[in-house]
């Protein structure tokens, strides 16, 4: 029996290539948008630059400013997984850097996601290795524990499920799970399509404000 703060579990099935594939281009606010504005991060904000993020969710939860159960991950990290971690928002103690950042790119690791600090910022940019924090500290992380690897977490407001497909970019993280993913995606493509044609219409001077529901004939309002 594994007791709550020492569950490390195994990790769920990853997220089918050809839905990595059909979100790999979708915007983090589109997708925000088709999930009622409820999900997604609200203060984590890349620390690399500006590559996007996608991959399979492997969670931790750790004791805040202790990055113990961080590294017992990697025995189950696959390529293509994410490391999403609570560390309860904690910008004491960096729970990632370097040596980290190089261990995960070594095994194919899609990136990270930490609500908490990191640091050696300057090495995720220049690798442009996906990583999206709450803060950065120089001060390094404790080793004791405890932990957990593959739970239901909360990060930055936003529950993550072991197995969800996390998706980041310049505004943020989102991340959902695998089995809402083709009506997501159906969702996702029309405003797209929308958001394309109104800024298509901007470009040519003929906008108006059907796009967000408004008759463009409505008549002022006499004062």
């Amino acid at each position: 029996m594994q007791l709550p703060g020492h569950r490390f579990n195994d990790p769920a099935p990853q997220v089918a290539p050809d839905l990595l594939d059909a979100f790999r281009e979708a915007a983090v606010a589109v997708i925000s948008d088709n999930l009622n504005r409820l999900h997604g991060t609200r203060s984590l904000r890349p620390v690399h630059g500006s590559a996007r993020l996608l991959g399979t969710a492997v969670t931790v939860k750790t004791r805040p400013g202790d990055n113990y159960v961080l590294h017992q991950s990697y025995d189950v990290l696959r390529p293509g997984d994410v490391l999403v971690v609570d560390g309860g928002g904690d910008l004491n103690q960096a729970l990632v850097g370097e040596i980290m950042l190089q261990r995960a790119r070594l095994q194919g690791v899609a990136g990270f996601v930490i609500d908490g600090a990191v640091r050696d910022v300057a090495a995720f940019a220049s690798a442009a290795f996906p990583c999206f924090a709450r803060g950065v500290t120089h001060r390094g992380p404790y080793k004791f524990g405890p932990g957990e690897i593959n739970v239901p977490i909360a990060v930055d407001g936003m529950v993550v499920m072991p197995g969800d497909l996390v998706i980041g970019d310049d505004d943020g993280v989102i991340a959902f799970s695998p089995a809402i993913g083709a009506e997501l995606l159906s969702r996702v493509r029309a405003q797209e399509a929308r958001e394309a044609n109104a800024l298509q219409a901007i470009a040519e001077g003929r906008f108006d404000n059907s796009y967000i529901g408004i008759p463009s004939s409505t008549p002022a309002k006499q004062g």
